[in-house]
């Protein structure tokens, strides 16, 4: 999905709103990290899409690398980063590959690990997850921080919420409309769309559909295999505000953690 997705995936993304947004809870976290270490934490922004939050960072003097599975997101990072003007290292490497794409950097080991956008439920299966855990772990400093952003499932579950958002975006006379849906599956997989319309000025709408598997995690299975991993120090929130987490009616589970010692 990703791979065919990752052109328009800047385009889909609303980066200015978001990070405006974001960015203050994710500074506040590392600042803490900061003042406790007396340096600039290292940074890990896994899953990082385009690397727009790992960009963002950098500009404000954070040492920082990014990685994800997918070799156009990397890619149109690595466009991203100079176009910004700022320096950072993105490799293309998924869940369970971090430390070893990593273990030789500068960075190595990282003060704090990002895992934005809804990511982890990518893996399919408990093993993959735990194996995933196992390997943020690995990339970390005893005491390091782990931030986790994703949708609150115990919600999207209970109320079997199918559609999102849709989003739109406009390049001179050139027009974008996302469209996302949840097919459930019985074997408790989901599987998530991407309807992409696309128009030039009057011309007739081209339609593109994208797809991949989900495995929703609800916040008891996930702050229990980060604690099977060796975190220690959970504390769940419902947005990147840091307001109280109600499994009802959040929108996002975000959860932070440091490896223990």
């Amino acid at each position: 999905m990703y791979e065919t997705f990752s052109r328009n995936y800047d385009r889909f993304v609303n980066w200015p709103s978001r990070l405006a947004y974001e960015m203050p809870f994710i500074e506040q976290g590392l600042q803490k990290l900061a003042e406790e270490q007396q340096r600039d934490p290292q940074v890990l922004d896994t899953a990082c899409g385009t690397g727009q939050h790992a960009i963002a960072l950098a500009k404000q003097g954070y040492p920082i690398a990014g990685a994800d599975l997918s070799a156009g997101m990397i890619e149109g990072a690595r466009e991203n980063a100079i176009q910004a003007g700022v320096n950072v290292t993105f490799k293309a490497a998924g869940f369970g590959e971090l430390e070893a794409a990593y273990s030789g950097s500068d960075l190595f080991p990282f003060d704090a690990l990002l895992c934005l956008g809804n990511s982890l439920p990518h893996l399919l299966s408990e093993e993959d997850l735990n194996a995933a855990l196992r390997d943020f772990a690995a990339c970390l400093r005893p005491g390091g921080m782990l931030l986790v952003q994703n949708r609150n499932f115990d919600a999207v579950l209970a109320r079997r919420e199918r559609w999102m958002e849709p989003q739109s975006y406009r390049e001179g006379n050139a027009e974008w409309i996302f469209l996302r849906f949840y097919d459930y599956h019985p074997d408790g997989l989901i599987q998530f769309n991407v309807i992409t319309l696309h128009r030039m000025a009057d011309a007739d709408w081209q339609q593109e559909v994208s797809s991949t598997y989900l495995r929703p995690l609800c916040r008891e299975e996930l702050t229990a295999a980060l604690q099977k991993a060796g975190f220690t120090g959970l504390s769940c929130y419902g947005d990147m505000t840091g307001s109280q987490f109600d499994p009802e009616t959040s929108g996002n589970l975000i959860l932070t953690a440091r490896r223990g010692e």
